[in-house]
């Protein structure tokens, strides 16, 4: 945990946001697996941990706006628990880590909320994700489940919105630490891959370096050398020389704060000349966007401008033609590179995305694009200082797309594909890192991980 002033300060930040009635934070419990005792790996709620700090199961809490007062609700263990588990701290204990003044049975929230439902308060509740906290939501609210979502507070999330995208100094560190743990999963693929290997290999590799790391992996590992599929968590292949092996994976730290972190490398020692001239057209791109970023400009035109670069790379190759801007106005380009240019990051790997994301990749006023590609596009809003963001353009040869494409005629005149059907087994590219946006401008967050086509190569062919 930080220290305990950090979460009495958000409290209080997001009480004179929120003003009346009662604000009721939901945190996660245990879940069955296959059956009751052998659980999945728990993981708190985000909201949760950001304004409570307490990463234990079977806890809720209760912010009173109007008494400026937090009730925390669970219960202390039993000794028959403790044979299993060892001691633990108590309630007491356990709250005033986080400065909350109160503590009460976890069976109790149910009336003290029935009786401020009788009172008339305005009770503030987030999305529920879980089916489990819904339930319960059901039997404290006497609700219907099916109306819980009309229940849901937006000057609440709103609210969490406005002080949780903005990172402070700690988080910050703590997502350095996220980034740098991830660093030492990257180079291990790039210093262990080869032919023959089956990527589960490296796939259990980079999972062990993130536990022994103190935390776990903050989403599930993409290892693929069918990178063309932006979300494949298959491990199955075996790596065969000629091919590109995507990696985007990230550590989470004990603190569960996520890092994202995409790096594409050759199954053989060194690039192929294509390769080169591909990946060469996505990192541009990355870094043209980083050395662009500061607060005031939107994130849809960091997403156009990259798309801009990734045209005219691609027309110089051949594969594109015609006018850029009008093909990337036209979403043409959505070809090879279908999906957003990043997201906000931090408790979450896409950040407060449980809260909606149109209240946290939006603006007030900023409607999400129907377009192809455009629509995919998790980020949006004007940055502001504090943001921490991914920057993660690709490039990617999906066969069947190209194939549906083809046959519809569809945008002909920017898409040469001819040209485009020699690279149907090609795969994809992506590169990725987090960066924080500054006063003036923006970092990017960790050590440096290897990304230029020389740091690749001098890692691979030291390996090799």
């Amino acid at each position: 945990m930080f220290d305990k002033q950090i979460y009495q300060k958000r409290r209080t930040q997001l009480i004179n946001e929120v003003e009346d009635g009662i604000i009721l934070l939901m945190g996660n419990d245990e879940s069955p697996m296959n059956y009751t005792d052998n659980t999945y790996h728990f993981r708190q709620d985000s909201n949760f941990l950001y304004f409570i700090g307490i990463d234990q199961p079977h806890l809720n809490a209760i912010i009173d706006c109007n008494e400026g007062t937090t009730t925390l609700y669970g219960d202390d263990i039993s000794v028959e628990y403790i044979v299993w588990m060892g001691p633990q701290p108590s309630m007491r204990q356990r709250a005033s880590k986080s400065a909350i003044e109160q503590v009460a049975p976890a069976k109790s929230i149910e009336a003290d909320l029935a009786k401020a439902k009788k009172s008339g308060r305005t009770i503030h509740i987030l999305p529920p994700y879980r089916a489990a906290n819904k339930i319960k939501l059901h039997h404290w609210l006497q609700t219907d489940i099916q109306e819980i979502p009309n229940l849901v507070s937006e000057k609440l999330i709103k609210s969490v919105v406005k002080l949780a995208s903005k990172k402070g100094l700690e988080e910050v560190a703590e997502m350095e630490n996220a980034v740098n743990i991830t660093r030492k999963m990257h180079t291990a693929t790039m210093q262990n891959a080869k032919a023959g290997m089956i990527e589960a290999e490296l796939a259990g590799l980079v999972e062990g370096l993130a536990v022994s790391g103190g935390g776990h992996l903050a989403y599930s590992i993409i290892m693929t050398i069918n990178g063309q599929t932006l979300h494949n968590h298959s491990h199955s292949n075996t790596l065969v020389p000629g091919r590109l092996l995507l990696g985007d994976y990230g550590a989470e730290t004990a603190m569960h704060y996520a890092a994202d972190i995409t790096r594409t490398i050759p199954v053989d020692p060194v690039f192929t000349e294509k390769q080169k001239e591909i990946y060469q057209i996505v990192l541009d791109a990355e870094m043209s966007v980083i050395n662009k970023l500061k607060p005031g400009i939107t994130y849809l035109d960091m997403h156009l401008h990259a798309s801009h670069i990734i045209a005219d790379g691609l027309k110089a190759l051949g594969l594109m033609k015609g006018d850029t801007d009008e093909a990337v106005a036209k979403g043409a380009h959505a070809l090879f590179f279908p999906h957003g240019l990043g997201h906000m990051i931090g408790l979450d790997v896409h950040d407060m995305e449980d809260l909606g994301e149109q209240y946290v990749g939006y603006g007030e006023g900023q409607e999400r694009s129907k377009q192809f590609g455009l629509k995919s596009l998790r980020l949006a809003r004007n940055l502001e200082e504090g943001f921490v963001l991914t920057v993660e353009p690709g490039i990617y040869f999906i066969p069947e797309l190209i194939q549906q494409w083809k046959s519809e005629n569809k945008f002909e005149q920017f898409l040469n594909y001819s040209k485009i059907e020699e690279y149907l087994d090609f795969g994809g590219i992506r590169i990725e890192d987090d960066v924080l946006i500054t006063a003036d401008s923006a970092r990017v967050l960790g050590q440096p991980i290897a990304k230029t086509i020389e740091e690749v190569e001098e890692l691979r062919k030291a390996s090799l």
